[in-house]
């Protein structure tokens, strides 16, 4: 699953870097592209462990 989110990362990239070389750019599509590449940072980086982690388990 995370190497598909991966794929569909790589694929708004590259859709939003082709849009900002064409003559006539779709900004509805480039728009649409970087909610898709938010959308999978956010997916991926919700099962980063935090830095402050262990920390807040050593106060408690």
């Amino acid at each position: 699953m995370k190497i598909i989110r991966i794929l569909i990362m790589i694929i708004a990239i590259l859709v939003i870097l082709t849009e900002q070389v064409s003559a006539k750019k779709n900004v509805y599509l480039m728009v649409g592209a970087i909610v898709v590449f938010m959308f999978g940072m956010m997916q991926l980086s919700a099962k980063t462990p935090s830095k402050n982690q262990s920390k807040e388990e050593e106060n408690v």
